[in-house]
């Protein structure tokens, strides 16, 4: 779906940079010093409107979550109920998820969420899902090692997609749940879209997948 161009976002995130921190790379292996603390650090790549984040932060605020989403448009919205509910682990960055190394160290991260991504369906677009042994190596780089990518979908194609590229990438699979919501998986935390298509009787995909 087609977002609402939002001119003024550029703005509200320079008028909040506490919570969209401006120049992030210059952040990078710094990112305990923004939260003022040493809590392990979580990203969600993609995180839409905030409401994963969000909820992750308010379930978990003894962990500080970074938020990278490409649309500005579609990030102020993240930004806005970062404000009115006042969450304090919480960053937002309006970057390129291919831009990893350059806004995070080595080992920096302790977990990475892929959440509903855009599924490029056709084959020559496969290197820009977010699954990609490219992406992997990207995340592998600024995670700790042994760490975790959590991923979910109601996409079963780009799921099974997803299966095939952790496990070739020499990745564990754990937790792998082919209907979410009829699972016995607790403190699940719905993204908008996982409300929208669960509504709508669409079965959720789930899995965990873990560096070697």
């Amino acid at each position: 779906m087609r977002q609402r161009n939002k001119p003024w976002a550029e703005d509200m995130f320079a008028e909040n940079p506490e919570l969209v921190p401006s120049t992030p790379t210059e952040r990078k292996g710094k990112w305990c010093e923004v939260f003022g603390n040493n809590n392990p650090i979580h990203l969600e790549v993609g995180t839409g409107k905030g409401q994963f984040i969000i909820g992750m932060a308010k379930q978990n605020p003894d962990i500080n979550f970074i938020g990278i989403e490409l649309s500005a448009s579609v990030m102020v919205s993240a930004l806005e109920k970062l404000i009115e509910e006042n969450i304090t682990n919480v960053r937002l960055l309006n970057e390129n998820a291919q831009d990893l190394t350059e806004l995070f160290n080595e080992n920096e991260l302790n977990r990475i969420y892929l959440n509903f991504s855009d599924p490029w369906p056709k084959n020559r677009h496969e290197k820009r899902r977010l699954m990609y042994r490219l992406f992997l190596d990207l995340y592998k780089t600024v995670m700790k090692p042994k760490c975790e990518v959590h991923f979910k979908t109601d996409n079963q194609g780009l799921f099974e997609y997803a299966l095939h590229s952790f496990s070739k990438y020499g990745m564990v699979l754990h937790e792998v749940s082919l209907d979410l919501h009829n699972s016995d998986f607790e403190k699940n935390v719905m993204t908008e879209y996982e409300e929208k298509f669960s509504s709508k009787g669409s079965r959720i995909y789930r899995c965990v997948a873990q560096f070697r």
